[in-house]
């Protein structure tokens, strides 16, 4: 069995291995070659902690394995991130474990690829502005991926937390990208993607803010009750979603789905974007929301690389159990 430390995984997993495995992922889900299992997710009654597993098996690259890990809030106090969590990956041949691969940074990494490939397959061409909701610890990873996207001239941000700020004004800096603090409906009023990336139970974006043409990827929302977004903001744009059916269960289109706004056929699998089976966008006013739930098979892919980088590069413990 390979042991893949959390040190290692950022030593050898870069963002373009994330997008690729992400988008390929994305892609056999959409063909039927890989499936997610059910998610389980509960409060602990402790620490206020969120703690779950997320696990599924894709064929076609052959990843079989759960993550298990969860949110808990107390953590940035105690010099430790909020998000917690470990990846085991099995041998689909034989089920033996193949594979222990840190998770936090994989989390983080993979979260990002998922909102850059909505981008890449969803936003206008001539996008300028980018917006982001949300400036905590994976806030920076959004804007490092999203900006390899496309060629934006300016981040807006807006925080509930405005302290928090600088830490993304650095990344801004860091990747040359002049950055401005902003109330909401102003960042709506002048982003042409918006990234949400909060931990939200109210809606933080109201319909009549969001102006023709801009793509939002929400990517906050994966428990029931959460929610980034209005309503009927959801309920009047083009849908896409990493997995329809637990989007309408713990993403952003619950609430639309519970209100009767929406049914489960008004969402497109991003996976179909990008195998040419659903146009994506068809105009430049039309206004595209990417649910970016954050599905088991998406950190399978991302610590499968993890793994097979750090095994060629002589970067993996290796042990009996």
């Amino acid at each position: 069995m390979l042991i893949v430390t959390e040190q290692t995984c950022q030593e050898v997993v870069g963002r373009n291995h994330a997008f690729e495995a992400v988008e390929k992922v994305f892609a056999a889900m959409a063909r039927g070659d890989a499936y997610n299992f059910p998610v389980i997710r509960e409060a602990i009654g402790h620490a206020d902690a969120l703690y779950g597993f997320k696990s599924g098996f894709d064929r076609a690259g052959l990843s079989l394995g759960v993550k298990s890990g969860g949110y808990w809030p107390g953590n940035m106090e105690k010099g430790l991130a909020n998000h917690q969590s470990t990846v085991f990956l099995f041998d689909p041949d034989t089920g033996r474990l193949a594979a222990l691969v840190g998770g936090n940074y994989l989390t983080a990494v993979r979260t990002a690829a998922s909102s850059a490939v909505s981008i890449a397959h969803l936003a206008r061409e001539d996008v300028k502005v980018l917006g982001m909701i949300g400036a905590g610890h994976q806030a920076g990873f959004q804007l490092r991926a999203a900006a390899e996207q496309r060629d934006f001239e300016k981040v807006v941000v807006w925080n509930h937390h405005p302290e928090m700020m600088p830490k993304l004004g650095k990344v801004a800096r860091e990747i040359d990208l002049p950055f401005e603090a902003v109330e909401r409906e102003e960042l709506c009023a002048r982003a042409d993607v918006i990234i949400t990336i909060t931990s939200s139970f109210e809606p933080l974006l109201e319909r009549n803010w969001i102006k023709p043409g801009t793509h939002i990827a929400c990517m906050g929302t994966d428990t029931k009750g959460k929610q980034e977004v209005a309503t009927d903001l959801v309920a009047n744009v083009t849908l896409f979603t990493d997995e329809i059916a637990q989007s309408v269960s713990i993403g952003e289109t619950q609430h639309a789905m519970a209100a009767g706004s929406i049914t489960g056929g008004d969402i497109t699998s991003i996976g179909d974007v990008i195998n040419g089976t659903h146009p994506g966008r068809s105009s430049e006013d039309e206004i595209t929301l990417f649910d970016g739930t954050g599905v088991g098979l998406q950190d399978l892919a991302v610590a499968s690389v993890a793994a097979k980088l750090a095994e060629s590069q002589g970067k993996a413990q290796m042990v009996e159990l």
